[in-house]
């Protein structure tokens, strides 16, 4: 990007009710928080969307706090390419460098996917999500989403043989993928990883804590394993080769759209499978990401899907196919 004066940056934090709950290992939430960063110069608006995860120490104060602190820096012409170093990866850096790429896009007159020399990105099938609850909740939840052809289990620990047994039946035809968020342990991983393989599932995201996953390079993995709370950026990749066959990007975790992109290639480069993955959030933090679907192998972009309402000019999903954003949107 040229360096260009910019008139304005603003940021603020937003609140999306969900419908009904959104349940992990770690808890249940009801409202999906963001913070959205706004650049503006010339008559245009460039906007990115991120949500601060309490997981990597990240509150929505702390994060529009660390976003309006670039006030000067973004008026005197910073550059995506300058953020990188100026900012830490984090939910901050990915709603700037969002905001960045969609201002230049307008300014170009061009789709985000064009001004950055990437392919265009085209409908996918994302997964759709299946809170964290009993057997039977699960197996009920299950029943109502299979006819969706890619569901993703959320598990948490003790019982998990028994909910993905009951999601299973409950879903014959449906591709399964489990994210256990941490929640497993080196006593049960064998036993509720052969269960996974049991009921047909294609690939566990995140089994044992981040920095106590070495296990898993010491085993026989029956199935696919990706890493999520493990892996942030480009930085992080390397050292997992032995213990993952996957990871799943995420722009909030990258700190953004230009890193998440780098990291792909870096991921493929190393053989690691890909999964775009998202946080409960809006169409607007979604949009950035089908970026990356053209590299991955599984897509996970159904947070607007969980919400009890969008915004405007929302991405268009048709039962699970999700569609690249319109320039009204985003890019």
């Amino acid at each position: 990007m040229t360096s260009m004066k910019f008139a304005s940056l603003a940021a603020r934090i937003e609140r999306f009710p969900i419908a009904g709950s959104f349940t992990i290992s770690r808890g249940a939430k009801t409202e999906a928080v963001t913070v959205v960063a706004e650049v503006s110069q010339g008559g245009l608006t460039g906007r990115g969307e991120c949500v601060p995860y309490p997981r990597y120490g990240e509150t929505p104060e702390a994060t529009l706090a660390a976003i309006e602190a670039m006030q000067d820096a973004v008026a005197a012409g910073l550059t995506r390419e300058a953020l990188q170093a100026a900012m830490p990866p984090g939910a901050a850096r990915n709603a700037l460098d969002c905001a960045l790429i969609d201002l230049e896009a307008k300014a170009e007159g061009m789709r985000a996917w064009n001004l950055l020399d990437r392919p265009t990105p085209r409908e996918r099938t994302t997964a759709y999500t299946i809170s964290l609850g009993t057997p039977e909740a699960m197996a009920a939840a299950t029943a109502k989403a299979a006819h969706r052809p890619l569901l993703k289990i959320k598990l948490g620990g003790d019982g998990d043989p028994e909910r993905i047994a009951a999601v299973r039946k409950a879903a014959p035809k449906s591709e399964l993928i489990v994210d256990a968020n941490e929640a497993w342990s080196e006593a049960n991983l064998e036993h509720n990883l052969a269960a996974c393989a049991e009921a047909s599932v294609t690939l566990v995201e995140q089994p044992l804590p981040s920095g106590k996953d070495e296990a898993l390079a010491r085993i026989k993995r029956p199935l696919a394993v990706c890493a999520d709370e493990s892996v942030h950026d480009r930085s992080s990749l390397a050292p997992l080769r032995a213990r993952y066959d996957a990871v799943n990007i995420k722009l909030d975790k990258t700190g953004g759209l230009t890193e998440a992109l780098a990291m792909a290639d870096a991921a493929q480069a190393l053989g690691f499978e890909i999964m775009i993955g998202c946080m409960v959030a809006t169409s607007l933090s979604m949009a950035p990401a089908m970026l990356v679907t053209p590299q991955a192998r599984f897509v996970d972009l159904d947070g607007p899907l969980l919400l009890a309402r969008d915004r405007d000019h929302a991405l268009r999903y048709d039962g699970s196919l999700v569609y690249p954003p319109d320039a009204s949107l985003w890019g």
